[in-house]
């Protein structure tokens, strides 16, 4: 099997000219899967915010990929799917091996747990320089105490030069649970592109089914991959607690869930036996977030895990004012009762409660919501993680233990 036929057609093939030694560093970007997602997307704003003299970059997919490639804006990088099989899959470590041989990148950067140990591929394939990242712990393992996980972390750690964290909390849980030393621990957080999310300007346009939203509606939106470790269903049940209990919340509230996955079908069911599925539009994945995101109102993030989250980031953006369960990094980007309201995880009429005190207030929305905006030109700009990500190639690049190839 060949690198060309790796390459996904969304991408423009390998030509001899990008493998030049005169060329700048290669940083392969290792992850599970290209497709949307928080992850994913903070990787593209990555690449289409690095200038080309500095580095060249390159997407290993273990799975596949979709078209979520059309985001890269830069046309020098290649995806790659190495069609991974579920559970173990031997052959993708000798795939991914053939793929470092030809590509000869400077450095490897594994995301999450599912890439982690093809660090030791990378280590046979002669890659100088490895880098792990962490950006929110695996579904099964909520608070990272996995025994297990930990000990996959522990026996790769040698191959690892250092670790990337996109929070605080996940770099204390590097460092006091798994056991990395804090000097080879870097924390970045997530940057928003500002210019592509930004609030909105004048009246609220019409969306979803005809009739859903008017002038006196109040729009409750969340955006996420529907999967049990973002927990809609929580959302749901707040918002059902909440229009069941108020004439008012009734008439005015409207609940809008974007994305499409395993718990889409159990929140419409929930909604439907309740008897308010006119209230609530659940379309399915979507394309056209910065403009969904300015035609709300609120936004909830109900997780009962994170790392730090691209959508509270692109609501606070948006001008929104944010509720989000007090988790991972969460505390870390939304400001007590300042830029929004935190309420404890897997909790609906905490949730419920937080709803509430919107609509009996709704000057909380504008002001909740212009304090976000500053807060995130101020503190999470796309320049400010960009330039620590060039920071960290740059050491590892630099130090002695990478030797020029």
């Amino acid at each position: 099997m060949t690198l060309a036929s790796l390459v996904t057609p969304l991408t423009r093939s390998l030509t001899a000219t990008q493998t030049r030694q005169e060329q700048p560093p290669l940083i392969v970007q290792l992850v599970h899967r290209f497709a949307v997602g928080g992850l994913e997307n903070g990787l593209v704003n990555l690449i289409n915010a690095t200038a080309s003299e500095r580095y060249r970059h390159a997407i290993v997919s273990l799975t596949d990929s979709t078209d979520f490639c059309g985001r890269i804006r830069r046309s020098d990088v290649p995806v790659v799917s190495l069609h991974k099989r579920e559970g173990k899959d031997l052959r993708s470590h000798f795939r991914l091996r053939r793929v470092l041989r030809e590509l000869r990148p400077a450095i490897v950067h594994s995301r999450n747990l599912p890439a982690l140990e093809y660090l030791i591929v990378a280590a046979l394939a002669g890659v100088p320089g490895r880098i792990h990242g962490e950006h929110g712990r695996d579904v099964y393992d909520i608070d990272g105490s996995s025994r297990k996980y930990n000990l996959l972390r522990k026996t790769v750690n040698p191959f690892v030069f250092c670790y990337t964290a996109v929070s605080n909390d996940l770099a204390q849980w590097l460092v006091q649970t798994v056991g990395v030393a804090t000097s080879r621990v870097r924390q970045i957080y997530n940057g928003v592109d500002v210019h592509r999310f930004y609030p909105r300007n004048g009246a609220q346009r019409s969306f979803g089914p005809e009739g859903f939203v008017n002038e006196k509606t109040i729009v409750v939106g969340t955006v996420g991959r529907m999967q049990t470790v973002k927990d809609q269903l929580t959302l749901v049940r707040a918002f059902i607690h909440v229009v069941t209990r108020d004439r008012e919340a009734r008439e005015r509230l409207r609940l809008a869930m974007i994305g499409d996955g395993p718990l889409r079908e159990a929140s419409y069911q929930l909604l439907v036996d309740a008897g308010i599925i006119d209230l609530a539009w659940l379309p399915g994945e979507r394309n056209d977030i910065p403009e969904l995101l300015r035609a709300f109102d609120l936004f909830v993030l109900p997780s009962i895990a994170e790392g730090v989250s691209n959508t509270i980031l692109e609501a606070m953006a948006s001008g929104l004012a944010v509720i989000a369960t007090r988790v991972g990094g969460n505390p870390e980007l939304v400001e007590q009762r300042r830029t929004g309201i935190l309420v404890p995880a897997s909790d609906p009429i905490a949730m419920a409660d937080a709803i509430y005190s919107y609509l009996r207030d709704p000057r909380q929305l504008m002001e909740h919501g212009q304090a976000g905006r500053l807060r995130v030109e101020t503190h999470f700009s796309i320049d400010a993680m960009v330039s620590g990500y060039l920071r960290v190639y740059d050491a590892v690049l630099s130090d002695h233990r990478v030797a020029e190839r």
